[in-house]
């Protein structure tokens, strides 16, 4: 199995925030609303965040389970929000030597990649408001969660666990593929079917139709990505906080049977 060791001392709001500006990673501006998407840090955020996801997966009748109250090295969550309402979230995890939730439910197949060299991590708990109907907040969410996961940890491999109901979304609107078939997960009591992406792909899509929301025929939600420019300025707010530099995945990890040995 290959995983990656997280360094404990690394602080997510210190990969978001520079000194000069305030605490939000980027606002999305949808209509006459500014949302903006940051952290979920605090203890507040993380409960907000938690009352959305159980709120939100309840009117499916799934189960949920609170966001633990700090934040993990190998979990980190990002919400959007307008004013101080979260109106949507997301958490990216990264594969370690505790592996990852897709685990549960899809071990084979992931250790598969695991052994073919591939840096796994998956997006899990997303939950956006029902009176919040926008394809640009989450596409925003989605962008903001794909560059820290691709271009500053360097991992390679996106994984999402969703209901069969909503597969054909996930191929269509992202270009996620069919990984595993459908199997009942207990976690929230309901069926899911694995989906994976290589995040070289979303980097392919969103350089080629970022910005061109409204002015093509493209069914994605990488037209509403953000712009080269407006992607670019945030890396690089992630990328030159002094405790994360962006080393890749390769650079900072090795890989488990190297540190079991």
């Amino acid at each position: 199995m290959i995983g990656v060791p997280f360094e404990a001392h690394h602080s997510l709001r210190s990969l978001l925030q520079d000194e000069s500006e305030d605490d939000d990673l980027h606002r999305c501006e949808v209509g006459r609303r500014l949302y903006r998407i940051r952290s979920a840090d605090s203890g507040g955020q993380r409960s907000s965040a938690s009352i959305l996801i159980n709120r939100m997966y309840a009117t499916r009748g799934y189960a949920s389970r609170p966001l633990p109250d700090h934040s993990s090295p190998t979990r980190i969550t990002l919400v959007a929000s307008d004013h101080e309402s979260t109106v949507a979230t997301i958490t990216v995890g990264f594969d370690s030597s505790d592996g990852l939730h897709v685990d549960a439910l899809f071990a084979q197949e992931v250790d598969a990649l695991r052994q073919a060299g591939r840096l796994v991590c998956e997006f899990t708990t997303l939950a956006i408001d029902r009176f919040v109907r926008s394809r640009r907040v989450l596409a925003s969410l989605f962008n903001v969660a794909y560059l820290y996961a691709h271009r500053v940890m360097g991992f390679d491999t996106l994984l999402i666990e969703v209901n069969p109901r909503h597969v054909l979304y996930y191929e269509r609107m992202l270009g996620f593929k069919v990984m595993a078939p459908q199997r009942h997960s207990p976690r929230v009591g309901a069926p899911a079917v694995l989906l994976g992406i290589n995040l070289s792909y979303i980097r392919e899509q969103g350089e080629r139709f970022a910005g061109l929301s409204g002015t093509n025929t493209e069914r994605s939600l990488y037209p509403d990505w953000f712009s080269p420019m407006e992607e670019e300025a945030i890396f690089h707010r992630l990328a030159r906080s002094k405790d994360a530099p962006a080393h890749t995945a390769r650079q900072r990890f090795e890989p488990m049977h190297l540190l079991q040995a």
